[in-house]
């Protein structure tokens, strides 16, 4: 595996992880009426590669589910990056 794909699986293995523990976290602070994470922050961990994860923790602890904001925005990201990476791969790969 040439260097550049190492460096991209690594970097979406810390940013899935981050954005589970970041999704839990405000989970966690909702409960417990404590400062919240910003709904823009988590789109924006989404954008940047963390939403397949977050997709999932969100659904399992039922977080966010009620917002259309991410029950479609999140998806909808995912759904964007896969196209991105499947035209990329066959730009660079085919």
């Amino acid at each position: 595996m040439k260097n550049y794909l190492i460096f991209i699986v690594i970097y979406l293995i810390v940013i899935n992880v981050f954005a589970m523990i970041i999704t839990i976290v405000d989970k966690l602070r909702a409960i417990h009426h404590g400062w919240r994470v910003k709904e823009s922050a988590l789109l924006a961990i989404s954008a940047v590669g963390g939403s397949p994860v977050m997709l999932l923790t969100m659904l399992v602890i039922r977080h966010k589910t009620r917002k259309p904001k991410f029950m479609v925005g999140i998806p909808l990201i995912l759904l964007l990056q896969v196209a991105a990476a499947v035209v990329l791969w066959k730009v660079f790969y085919a």
